[in-house]
């Protein structure tokens, strides 16, 4: 006889993988068919992604904002985060499911928008590229003292492809389970998501989330050219590091504003890029690079232009641990995290709220791609309980600098991050 449920706590865990040089899962199907161009979008589903990398700055001010002192380099995966609170939503109603469709930015269109976006992207973006692999997966894992919302599922399995398993978790195996799914989906780079302390017998549903993503350069970095070079930390200290800095002089789209250089790197056939944003700071090149707002990144890629540009980068490596359980009600999601407030009557029958949220990320940047991965958890309570020949412009990232993974054709950014050296 299984023990009272003394709570329950549903936890979404969201992961998100850009990787270069790993082998794929045998049941991908690579290359598949391209789609030219990118994703395309109607003027409604470019008008969501446009709030959604509203969303994607704000967060991740949001989560520089208490740390204006710290120094450390970020990186988050706000499209991992979409997709959790996505699934989630469906649970959701009245205030709690306006707020989170407010705070991805799709208050305009509701849940169901929310579906349909995520539902294209796991159609379309694996097709997008040949020499670039994309795969999006989900899955749910349900305690078999519980059963979800008929019409949660049939959502689950429609836009997601989440098809959920009962198991009994008190029987010693499901952590590891939950564990090597996250492992298969994500090539090894997230081994374990859920440890004796955090996973939890009792939880009522483990949903989850994997992006995973294979790009190469398209032009790629020659490792003979990397040498050690100056890189100045932030803090206003004057301090300067060594840092391997590779080199390269290529035609890229490029820009220039008053407040950065930014600096555009295409992955494989140009449909996934990374945009490298180079605060104009001549004169306190430490200083810690702003945040621009959605306006700032929209004209700035409007406004880049193929030119030949003489490119300095640092090779790095920066992983991450962010709380988002303060971050995200400072957004606007504020019920969702108050017991006896939150309203998630079409997940379960069982009152629950968010009591946890986090979301942990990593990026490798080197010669010849990105590799970079994000896990985002939501758990929820029970409420009971060289020297250029023609005219170069010049782009050396010596200094702090801030850098988004997006698709070209709907815009959608992947990742956000800042890299300071540390």
């Amino acid at each position: 006889m299984k023990k009272k449920t003394m709570f329950a706590a549903p936890i979404i865990i969201s992961a998100a993988l850009c990787v270069t040089g790993c082998n794929l899962d045998e049941t991908f199907e690579y290359p598949a068919p391209v789609i030219d161009g990118g994703i395309e979008l109607t003027q409604d589903q470019l008008k969501l992604v446009s709030h959604s990398n509203d969303f994607a700055f704000d967060l991740f001010r949001q989560v520089m904002t208490p740390k204006e002192s710290d120094t450390k380099s970020y990186i988050l995966s706000p499209i991992s985060i979409t997709y959790a609170l996505g699934m989630l939503n469906n649970g959701a109603a009245g205030n709690t499911q306006a707020e989170i469709n407010k705070v991805l930015g799709f208050e305009e269109f509701g849940a169901d928008s929310i579906n349909a976006f995520c539902k294209k992207m796991m159609d379309v973006a694996p097709r997008l590229d040949s020499l670039t692999k994309v795969m999006i997966s989900n899955n749910i894992y349900v305690n078999d003292s519980y059963a979800l919302k008929d019409e949660f599922v049939r959502k689950a399995n429609t836009y997601y492809y989440a098809y959920p398993e009962t198991r009994d978790f008190h029987d010693g195996k499901t952590m590891n389970v939950i564990n090597k799914w996250a492992s298969d989906h994500t090539e090894g780079m997230i081994p374990e998501i859920l440890d004796d302390k955090s996973f939890n017998p009792y939880t009522v549903s483990y949903l989850l989330n994997a992006i995973y993503f294979k790009g190469t350069w398209k032009y790629k970095f020659d490792k003979s050219y990397t040498e050690d070079g100056y890189f100045y930390l932030p803090g206003n200290t004057g301090d300067v590091a060594t840092r391997p800095m590779m080199h390269q002089a290529e035609e890229f789209y490029y820009a220039e504003t008053n407040d950065y250089k930014a600096l555009r790197l295409p992955y494989g056939n140009e449909t996934f890029q990374m945009t490298i944003l180079l605060p104009l700071s001549d004169s306190q090149p430490n200083n810690l690079p702003k945040i621009p707002g959605k306006k700032t990144w929209d004209e700035l890629n409007k406004k880049m232009k193929k030119t030949q540009v003489d490119v300095s980068l640092p090779r790095f490596e920066t992983d991450t641990d962010i709380d988002l359980t303060k971050v995200m009600p400072e957004l606007g999601m504020i019920d969702a995290f108050i017991p006896n407030q939150a309203d998630f009557r079409d997940f379960c029958d069982a009152p629950t709220y968010i009591d946890l949220m986090k979301q942990v990320a990593k990026i490798k940047l080197d010669e010849e791609g990105s590799e970079a991965a994000a896990v985002t958890i939501i758990g929820m309570r029970d409420n009971a309980i060289g020297e250029p020949g023609p005219k170069y412009e010049i782009f050396h990232a010596d200094h702090p600098f801030l850098y988004v993974i997006s698709e070209i054709g709907s815009g959608a950014i992947f990742f956000i991050g800042r890299y300071t050296g540390y």
